[in-house]
């Protein structure tokens, strides 16, 4: 049965949200998506065309949403819209809207820079400067969902979020920020790098690792997210 993909792409440039949603519309197209592409979330206005959509992907990092978007976004997706994303485009989007954060789960806070001793790396000025080697766990449910089954634990260098969250959210694999003696945290502190939830209807997905291409082509990152998009399309 054809199904309709709706990617909304924006916001922030540092985030390559043209580039990046580029590599996973050919994936959509094969798995049978109708890929319709739109520059603003406007488009979430359109109550027909998100009642006609499967899936929304969204990727716009910060940027603002109207009331009335916002509202009939989330009314699409309790009465069944899939919505999908990665880094940022999700998980950092709309801070002007505390409902957008309730309904996603899980808010971008920060992503801690390397030391300035060079002890792991030296700091250029750059994006990089917050380029951390890390860990991504795949946890106990992680093991047995069809988004991450089969994949290890998986090492990257790239900025490592620190996500605020609630427990509502199904966490399938996490990062930990180990405590360092030029930060002002004092022990350990793990956030969720992978989670999906359940919203009225609608699945949403989000996975916090994708700040450049190079991270979305990681075959592990690349693998959760297609999966990922697969998983929250409508069900019903």
């Amino acid at each position: 049965m054809p199904r309709n993909a709706l990617v909304v792409r924006g916001g922030w440039d540092g985030h390559a949200p043209v580039a990046a949603t580029e590599l996973f519309i050919p994936f959509l197209e094969r798995e049978g998506f109708t890929v319709r592409v739109e520059e603003s979330n406007e488009v979430y206005e359109d109550e027909a065309l998100l009642a006609s959509t499967d899936l929304v992907v969204q990727t716009v990092t910060m940027s603002t949403i109207e009331r009335t978007a916002f509202e009939k976004l989330r009314a699409a997706i309790e009465g069944g819209l899939g919505f999908a994303g990665w880094h940022g485009g999700i998980a950092d989007s709309y801070r002007n809207n505390s409902d957008y954060l309730h309904l996603v789960g899980g808010q971008f806070a920060t992503h801690p820079g390397k030391p300035h001793d060079g002890s792991l790396g030296e700091r250029p000025g750059d994006a990089s400067d917050n380029f951390l080697p890390y860990t991504v766990e795949i946890n106990e449910a992680g093991r047995a969902h069809p988004i991450t089954q089969g994949i290890e634990d998986f090492d990257l260098v790239n900025e490592q979020y620190w996500v605020l969250h609630d427990d509502y959210i199904d966490v399938l694999a996490t990062t930990t920020h180990p405590a360092r003696e030029d930060q002002p945290w004092h022990r350990p502190v793990t956030s969720p790098a992978v989670w999906t939830r359940q919203w009225g209807e609608g699945r949403i997905f989000v996975a916090t690792p994708g700040h450049d291409l190079e991270t979305l082509q990681h075959p592990s990152v690349r693998t959760i997210i297609e999966r990922g998009l697969l998983w929250a399309s409508r069900t019903a």
